[in-house]
């Protein structure tokens, strides 16, 4: 395991870690959610090691955790960035210390949107989309909390500081900008397909490569509405879906983070691990009918 630090097409410094191993498996990336930094992946990063991945590479985005704004940075953060410029500088530092061995994703939250907007899709042989979701707070589990948590808390507190501090409840602090991108997107219907700034999101329908979407059945964040919602932009990938239930492990409630806890490690990651190193498609994941027309 090591740190580095690689930088994205407009020279922002981004902090990530490479797991190494003897296997010969796949190099896998994996893209965080909002507001969560790339150690928070660690457990299932070696755990992917252990099982033959070659390498594995997690990262921040900008702004997150360790990929802080350099001082004398004027350009504003914006929270598409994290796919249009983030993800594809970690997919090119992968590619580089990969060699010739095949590239997988997964995508946690945001990183599932990451992957649309990336317009990279084509140097993965699959990925992975665990909670991945199309944020408009109707659609969660929790509305009014969700709604007064963004708007009423969260995007007040940017004025002032500048950010959203750690403390305000939504994970790592954010730069104000992104935090506001998030907050707006999660107002309206359509999410970041209805900005006019997200051209971006025209990449979405290129998208062909194989992708498992994971629910978490007591996620209030990635409701079914909420997944399908974002899957349905996803016009032309094969897309296999399933769904688990913290039914399926011993150690109580999952939600919108709890998958990649270590406790959840012979129970949750084995068939998406499965997936990930060889293509195996979990029993019960089942291809989206829209996927089969396209």
């Amino acid at each position: 395991m090591r740190n580095l630090v690689f930088e994205a097409s407009d020279g922002f410094p981004l902090h990530g870690t490479l797991f190494e191993g003897k296997g010969d498996g796949p190099a896998v990336l994996m893209s965080p959610a909002a507001a969560v930094p790339g150690r928070f992946y660690r457990h299932f990063a070696d755990r992917l090691i252990q099982l033959g991945a070659s390498k594995v590479l997690t990262y921040d985005y900008r702004g997150v955790a360790k990929s802080v704004q350099p001082k004398g940075w004027k350009t504003r953060l914006n929270m598409k960035d994290w796919g249009t410029l983030d993800l594809p500088a970690a997919v090119d530092t992968l590619k580089h210390v990969a060699g010739t061995q095949s590239l997988v994703g997964i995508g946690h939250s945001f990183g599932g949107v990451a992957l649309g907007l990336s317009n990279r899709s084509g140097d993965f042989d699959r990925y992975t989309m665990l909670a991945s979701l199309s944020g408009y707070y109707r659609n969660t589990a929790e509305p009014l909390a969700v709604f007064a948590k963004m708007n009423l808390l969260g995007v007040p507190l940017t004025i002032p500081l500048g950010k959203l501090p750690k403390w305000g409840g939504l994970g790592e602090a954010l730069p104000g900008s992104v935090f506001r991108d998030w907050a707006r997107w999660c107002r309206n219907p359509n999410f970041l397909f209805a900005d006019p700034k997200v051209p971006e999101a025209q990449y979405f329908k290129s998208v062909r490569t194989p992708i498992l979407s994971v629910g978490i059945a007591d996620d209030v964040w990635g409701t079914r509405k909420a997944v399908d919602t974002l899957l349905i932009h996803y016009t032309n990938a094969a897309i296999r879906e399933l769904w688990l239930s913290p039914d399926q492990s011993a150690q109580g409630p999952v939600g919108h983070l709890g998958f990649f806890r270590k406790q959840h490690e012979t129970t949750l990651w084995p068939d998406i691990i499965d997936w990930l190193l060889h293509g195996q498609v979990p029993e019960g994941a089942t291809l989206r009918q829209e996927a089969q027309v396209a």
